[in-house]
């Protein structure tokens, strides 16, 4: 049975939650505008609190949702045993007003035997009894007789008063339980109601601490799109000149010096632009540079219909052979330089593409690199050659076309994605071993300027007073120790870079370094100085971990948590655009 000591169990959570804010200093309308603060360690206070009654809230919670379940079934055999009791019932009134009909009728016959017998005992004494006998045998013999009546009656009248009083006796019972089974039902009921409404304010708070967090952290997520999640480019609307202060040999002016280099930038699916002008310079075919990023057992339809019209968003209908000519996304000089095999190929994923996001016309498709990059004019030159030269050929996967993803650079990774049940390969875009890909890469032959590269500015150009992507010793150990509270599922609330509210706008409030630290002290220790950072990649295409040697020693923490914190706390545009990184020390 549920008591009210359980039922009171989640206002009283609530309560100790409410004075542990006040305890701490946090005041609860602070925490309830997430927009108006600004102190770190209130934000950081409010995150923790709210995070650690959230769990709390909702483990209480659980356990209410199910004690109220436990008591509607309660409720569910209560009511079954009522309704089966009043079914009892009904049938024992039932046979108590029938047998008392029956003993009603036997009591008058009763009666009228006892008048009678009374009357002719009056009228027959039993002198006169006697002496109408004809011998004294009879007489006693009658006289038995009327005993053995009399007797019989008695009995008659003595069962039925028993199996009345023994009917009346059960029907007091039933009735009883009865009664008790709809005090205890209603009981029941009113904890029910009780439960249900605490659940009920408790799922409304749950829901409103999960708002607030989300509110709190939402920055967090628009930094990281802000500086990595918008970044999805091709060749053909970037410029190829590469960035001196970009290349790993770049010179910050101190020392020691940290940055971070990315092996590619996009989305790494598909054909890599760069990797088929490697692979085009190499001598390999436009059938042999497609099967290398589409697969195999992807089919090249050479005679596709050429008389589909498709809508493109903003500049209306075209046939499918004029829009490919007037895509926008590799340079046609690349025909001049032994690229000529990868026009092509680029002509066929960009047929295919464009058939696929349509539905062979019957949809739109956008005119940026969203899409493709569409603009309405013939490109001319080598890129009209290469696309009169593979006129109608389409890559197909299940009788349909197939969405021939592509971008500029992968950084020698190519992930592996599917459309119409077909699954392009994951692999290694070298001719090398995995283990040493960048010294064959078909990107470095095609000559990427994004194959390995500091990020430091944003999409629109954006530097925010930085001109390189190097950091000195205390910037780099601060990023560490962003790391460090990262990886060990610490505390991120205030992991914002620290000039974010000058470079990237809002309210964010930062730690400071000093702050951060003592972030890192809860998972081992702050970290003050580093001398070597080295990292290792994975067969998968990915850094898996980063380590580094620091005043406590050496520390390991994933590369998919060092992405993040340091895409997180990295001042000005500093990013990582790639999973597949390393980290260079000078």
């Amino acid at each position: 049975m549920i008591t009210r000591k359980k039922l009171g169990f989640l206002k009283w959570g609530i309560m100790l939650f409410t004075a542990g804010i006040f305890a701490t200093g946090v005041r609860a309308e602070v925490c309830d505008n997430p927009g108006g603060l600004s102190d770190p360690a209130v934000i950081s206070g409010c995150i923790s609190k709210y995070n650690g009654f959230l769990d709390a809230i909702s483990k209480a919670n659980t356990t209410n949702k199910q004690q109220l379940d436990k008591l509607r079934s309660q409720i569910a055999n209560l009511k079954s045993q009522i309704t089966s009791l009043e079914g009892q019932l009904g049938k024992l009134e039932k046979g108590i007003f029938e047998r008392e009909v029956k003993i009603g009728v036997k009591q008058e016959l009763l009666s009228a035997k006892i008048r009678q017998d009374y009357m002719m005992r009056r009228d027959q004494p039993i002198l006169l009894l006697l002496f109408a006998s004809d011998s004294a045998a009879d007489f006693f013999k009658d006289l038995a007789f009327r005993e053995k009546l009399a007797s019989s009656d008695r009995g008659v009248i003595a069962a039925v008063s028993l199996e009345v009083a023994d009917l009346a006796s059960r029907s007091a019972q039933l009735k009883l339980q009865k009664t008790n089974l709809a005090v205890l039902k209603d009981k029941v009921d009113k904890q029910t109601s009780f439960l249900a409404a605490e659940v009920e304010k408790a799922s409304k708070y749950e829901a409103d601490l999960g708002g607030k967090i989300s509110a709190l952290t939402a920055r967090q997520n628009d930094l990281l799109a802000e500086k990595t999640g918008t970044f999805a480019t091709t060749v053909g609307d970037v410029p190829l000149a590469d960035d001196p202060a970009s290349r790993p040999d770049y010179n910050p002016g101190f020392s020691p010096a940290f940055a971070m280099f990315s092996f590619g930038a996009p989305h790494f699916k598909g054909m890599s632009q760069y990797g088929a002008f490697g692979r085009a310079k190499s001598g390999q075919s436009v059938e042999t540079i497609l099967k290398a990023y589409y697969g195999g057992g992807i089919e090249i339809k050479k005679d596709y219909s050429t008389g589909i019209n498709i809508t493109v968003s903003g500049y209306g209908r075209v046939d499918i052979e004029t829009y490919v000519k007037r895509i926008y996304e590799m340079p046609t000089s690349w025909g001049d330089q032994g690229g000529m095999e990868a026009l092509k190929a680029q002509a066929v994923a960009a047929r295919s593409y464009a058939l696929a996001r349509t539905n062979n016309g019957a949809t739109s498709i956008c005119a940026t690199e969203a899409c493709q990059v569409y603009k309405p004019a013939n490109k001319g030159g080598k890129w009209d050659e290469a696309v009169n030269a593979t006129r109608g050929w389409v890559l197909m996967a299940g009788g349909k076309p197939f969405s021939a993803w592509y971008a500029s650079t992968s950084g020698g990774y190519q992930t592996a994605y599917s459309d119409n049940g077909h699954t392009t390969p994951g692999f290694w875009d070298t001719t090398s071993n995995w283990t040493r890909w960048a010294d064959g890469a078909y990107e470095k032959i095609g000559g990427s300027p994004w194959f390995y590269k500091g990020w430091y500015k944003s999409r629109s150009g954006k530097m925010c007073g930085r001109s390189h992507p190097w950091l000195k010793m205390d910037e780099f150990a601060d990023m560490v120790n962003a790391a460090i509270v990262v990886d060990r599922g610490g505390d991120v609330s205030g992991i914002f870079p620290e000039d974010v509210r000058s470079c990237w706008g809002g309210n964010d409030n930062p730690w400071s370094k000093s702050r951060l630290a003592e972030e890192a002290d809860k998972h081992g220790g702050r970290v003050t100085s580093v001398s070597s950072v080295r990292v290792e990649h994975g067969s998968n295409g990915i850094t898996n971990k980063v380590i580094i040697g620091t005043n406590r020693g050496e520390i390991s923490v994933s590369g998919a948590n060092f992405k993040k914190a340091f895409n997180l706390r990295a001042p000005g545009a500093l990013a990582l655009k790639s999973g597949l990184f390393n980290i260079e020390k000078k």
